[in-house]
């Protein structure tokens, strides 16, 4: 689970690098940012689920669960 806009590197970036190592890391994106804005400047599409703030903490807790079961 990261944010897409974080300072230094941004959570796209994270997770490809991540996945670099580590192929088949479940990854859930959040941002407050609008998904039209985001799929512009931060390089969505994404092979991640993204996660729209503000979110409850069951839909937290749902999202983090189907990403796991989706790259098991």
């Amino acid at each position: 689970l990261t944010d897409i806009v974080m300072p230094g590197i941004d959570g796209v970036e994270l997770v490809r690098r991540a996945r670099e190592l580590h192929p088949s890391l479940p990854a859930v994106l959040t941002s407050g940012y609008p998904a039209e804005f985001l799929a512009g400047s931060a390089g969505l599409p994404f092979v991640a689920d993204l996660l729209q703030k503000p979110f409850s903490a069951q839909e937290l807790v749902h999202r983090v669960a189907t990403a796991v079961r989706e790259r098991a």
